[in-house]
């Protein structure tokens, strides 16, 4: 799962948009914009390409392209008395 915050911040630092790195890794801006948002799943050759393009350090791959899904079930978390 993609944290979708932090990708938008390595977009943001290097001056890039959504548009310019779906045009670079070969992909439609729509396409982007899903696999950014968690609707579709990135290939590994496109993470490997943007790591690339946004020269995101290694520490920092796995925090943004392979961050844990985390759901939360409110009835689970009510109090039984």
């Amino acid at each position: 799962m993609v944290n979708t915050l932090k990708l938008r911040a390595a977009l943001i630092e290097r001056g890039l948009t959504n548009d310019d790195i779906a045009q670079k890794i070969g992909i439609s801006k729509q396409s982007f914009s899903m696999k950014a948002n968690n609707k579709r799943g990135f290939k590994i050759s496109e993470v490997y390409k943007i790591v690339n393009l946004l020269k995101i350090a290694e520490h920092e791959i796995v925090s943004i392209f392979f961050a844990p899904c985390v759901e939360f079930n409110s009835t689970r978390a009510k109090n039984n008395d």
